[in-house]
């Protein structure tokens, strides 16, 4: 009995074990991208639980080189600091059709998190992103326009380039399709590349 008991004891064990290193498995498994940019790097852990159709989006303009040589056009200190739509001239690129908001999904617009931007149709966000600065509640589910910016991921290294890059001065600049352009940094911040960590 004692063998028996033991043995069964050793599986349960195992069994124990090989389900939470399952588990922990698949919580490292979340896709991480890296930001080099001329102000310094930053890599941004997204959350593909939370936000599929969002991370799925963004991977896809992230693998198609669609970021590499676009800037952080809107710069904000104590709000965000927004990118990934604009070359240095300030032309506006294509991209693909906009993805369903997921404001929804409980993540917040806390300070490092990085979301979507859009229109005033939640709808609408297509490729241009921003990253928070601060905690920004405004922003959240259900804000006062009912609707909340979807939130898909973190900051988890080079927070320090995040604030480098919002301490920028700014200025109004010429934009073609847009006149001119409020909170463009006076020091172009490129983002250099863009790329999914293995």
């Amino acid at each position: 009995m004692r063998t028996s008991s033991f043995r069964f004891s050793r599986a349960v064990i195992t069994a124990v074990a090989g389900v939470f290193l399952f588990a922990n498995s698949i919580a490292q498994a979340e896709p991480r991208v890296e930001f080099k940019t001329n102000q310094g790097s930053f890599v941004v852990d997204l959350d593909s639980a939370k936000a599929p159709k969002t991370v799925d989006n963004f991977l896809k303009y992230v693998q198609s080189g669609f970021y590499n040589g676009t800037i952080f056009h809107r710069v904000i200190d104590g709000f965000m600091i927004q990118g990934g739509g604009f070359t240095p001239d300030l032309n506006q690129k294509p991209t693909n059709p906009p993805v369903v908001s997921e404001a929804q999904n409980g993540l917040k617009n806390q300070i490092y998190t990085i979301a979507m931007a859009r229109t005033s149709d939640p709808d609408s966000a297509t490729a241009q992103f921003f990253i928070n600065v601060r905690d920004n509640q405004g922003l959240d589910f259900p804000n006062a326009m009912g609707n909340g910016y979807t939130v898909f991921g973190k900051v988890i290294s080079g927070t320090q380039t995040i604030d480098r890059i919002r301490k920028i001065p700014t200025k109004v600049a010429p934009a073609s399709k847009f006149g001119r352009m409020a909170d463009v940094p006076t020091t172009a911040v490129v983002i250099e590349s863009a790329t999914v960590l293995k």
